[in-house]
């Protein structure tokens, strides 16, 4: 089944506008999510955006199921696993660190898998100034929690591990299909002890609209933005523009929720974000998908 069509006037807006308005969309649904965990539970909604997504997703591809090898079934029930371990860790993150200091950190799964990707010996700089940055948060006066670091560390393993069954799900199931069946998979392994944590408040019409806006900010706008913008632009342009994600997501922290990163933590994100730039253009980038 073919890549569903994007909206005709997306065409006429710069793929790199579509790129930074994912980015934006994505971190202000993440911001708003954190703002709320108060009445939603981090995991529930988690399970509420990848309903969302699964929805939306399953809505415009319609994935053919049946005369499916057990093969693709792996692969894609991994896939969908590591998208729901991916969410899950970087929302109980959230919950304990600054949104751009989790950003930051969950950044080292991709930055790890485009250096491991490269045989050029000079690609270690990029590794040596992430590590610089990781070290610079553990000179810094503030602190941060030690379990909210462990979750954004979790959230990037399997960030890692979500990259490299993206291709292998894409060669398997059509168009963006595996990513709506990786949703439904993601949702199932969730849902279960979202509904243990939130109980009754999940069928309150509040927190189901908010499931839904965050899901529509968070996994919607941007994978539908980054998909047209995608069609015009180079896969490592896309990269370099994608590396920009923890600065945004420690812009939206302070405007939404007034989280302000010390001059430590801002040095941190710098060298991490520099450290995947360069790792993205000296190297073979992956593509980073919307469902992070």
């Amino acid at each position: 089944m073919p890549t569903p069509p994007t909206p005709a006037f997306l065409d006429r807006v710069p793929a790199t506008g579509l790129v930074l308005t994912g980015i934006v969309s994505l971190q202000v649904g993440a911001a708003v999510a954190k703002d709320l965990f108060t009445l939603v539970p981090p995991t529930a909604m988690v399970m509420m955006r990848l309903l969302t997504a699964a929805v939306v997703l399953l809505l415009l591809t319609r994935p053919r199921l049946r005369g499916r090898s057990r093969r693709d079934w792996l692969v894609v029930l991994a896939y969908g696993g590591c998208l729901a371990g991916m969410n899950a860790a970087i929302y109980h993150s959230f919950a304990r660190i600054p949104l751009g200091m989790a950003v930051t950190i969950e950044f080292l799964g991709p930055l790890a898998v485009a250096v491991l990707g490269s045989r050029r010996a000079r690609d270690l700089i990029w590794v040596l100034l992430a590590g610089l940055g990781v070290t610079l948060l553990g000179f810094d006066p503030t602190g941060l929690d030690p379990l909210g670091v462990l979750f954004a560390l979790v959230a990037a393993a399997f960030w890692a591990g979500y990259i490299l069954l993206a291709a292998r799900t894409g060669r398997r199931w059509s168009g963006v299909s595996g990513l709506a069946v990786a949703s439904l998979v993601g949702l199932a392994l969730v849902a279960g002890p979202a509904v243990a944590v939130a109980g009754p408040v999940l069928l309150r019409p509040d927190v189901l609209l908010i499931g839904v806006a965050v899901g529509v900010l968070s996994s919607v706008v941007p994978y539908s933005l980054e998909l047209a913008a995608l069609r015009r632009m180079p896969p490592r342009v896309f990269g370099v523009l994608m590396s920009l994600e923890p600065a945004a997501a420690a812009i939206a922290a302070w405007l939404l929720l007034s989280e302000l990163l010390t001059p430590t933590q801002w040095a941190a994100l710098v060298c991490v974000v520099l450290a995947s730039v360069g790792a993205t253009r000296s190297g073979r980038a992956p593509r980073v998908e919307a469902a992070q």
